[in-house]
């Protein structure tokens, strides 16, 4: 199993560069940077783990333009978004920054896509939450049309074009792995309707994580693909946590970096570092 970490990148926290360096040196195979483009002030959308909304706390640099950095600074790192709230962007656009990254850091792109929980922020955007989830299906088939043909056009519900060439094309093909933070009771079956991987929060899945995953492949053989890799975020520093990743076939952990300055940043990352190669011995 591999160790990742997420963590908001904000202006008075670690270097982005610096802390991506750090990462590497220590092993982990990722680095994810989460999004929000603002944060209303009155939110009565209540975060799907049920913790405290802190507008001032979840919201840092936008991910592409850290992630950018990250990877200017790192060679073998992965690096992700966890997640981009892809009904709140332009999929045209969008297309374009996933490629362009994934040519800066030379194939090393994950692109963790959600439909943002936040019905306020969603609504700033002029998307109306009941369609959030349909436009994230229908955005990434966008994506996959532009990233797979030179003239693509398309014609769908809420995204209509005639041809157009947008260069470059992503270096891994067809296109960088999608990992689809979802949760609920159709999650499973998006996952697959998409071909993508799964990214679920540990603190919803964590204790029936195992059950969920043999589902997960179970729907996946019989639409004739193979084992999908998942990636839970959010898991515990603890022990038992990352015990039961491993015993449910979890592919990827990722442990959450609090945004903070450097001394208080390093000190944790030790201690995720020897949390992972402990599990070597579990």
């Amino acid at each position: 199993m591999k160790f990742g970490l997420l963590s908001v990148i904000t202006d008075f926290s670690i270097d982005p560069r610096e802390l991506g360096r750090q990462a590497e040196e220590r092993g982990f195979d990722s680095l994810f940077v989460p999004e929000h483009t603002h944060m209303p002030v009155h939110i009565e959308s209540r975060r799907p783990d049920g913790g405290p909304v802190v507008p001032e706390a979840m919201q840092g640099l936008d991910p592409f333009t850290a992630l950018s950095a990250i990877a200017a600074s790192t060679s073998r790192l992965l690096i992700g978004t966890g997640i981009c709230e892809v009904p709140t962007r332009d999929p045209i656009i969008l297309a374009k920054q996933v490629a362009s990254l994934d040519v800066l850091s030379q194939g090393r792109f994950l692109f963790g896509v959600g439909t943002g929980w936040v019905r306020e922020e969603l609504l700033n955007h002029g998307v109306d939450p009941a369609t959030r989830t349909a436009r994230l299906m229908e955005y990434l088939e966008v994506m996959r049309t532009i990233w797979a043909d030179h003239e693509a056009s398309f014609a769908g519900e809420f995204v209509k074009f005639d041809p157009i060439v947008s260069l470059p094309k992503p270096v891994q093909r067809p296109h960088p792995p999608i990992l689809m933070g979802l949760t609920g009771t159709r999650a499973l079956d998006r996952v697959t309707a998409a071909r993508a991987e799964w990214m679920p929060m540990y603190g919803l899945e964590g204790e029936g994580l195992a059950e969920r995953i043999a589902q997960l492949n179970e729907q996946a053989a019989e639409l004739g693909l193979g084992q999908v890799p998942v990636t839970v975020v959010e898991v515990p520093p603890e022990e038992e946590a990352v015990a039961r990743c491993m015993e449910a076939g979890v592919s990827r952990c990722v442990f959450t970096l609090p945004p903070g300055e450097r001394e208080d940043v390093l000190p944790l990352l030790d201690w995720y570092t020897e949390l992972s190669e402990q599990a070597e011995y579990l």
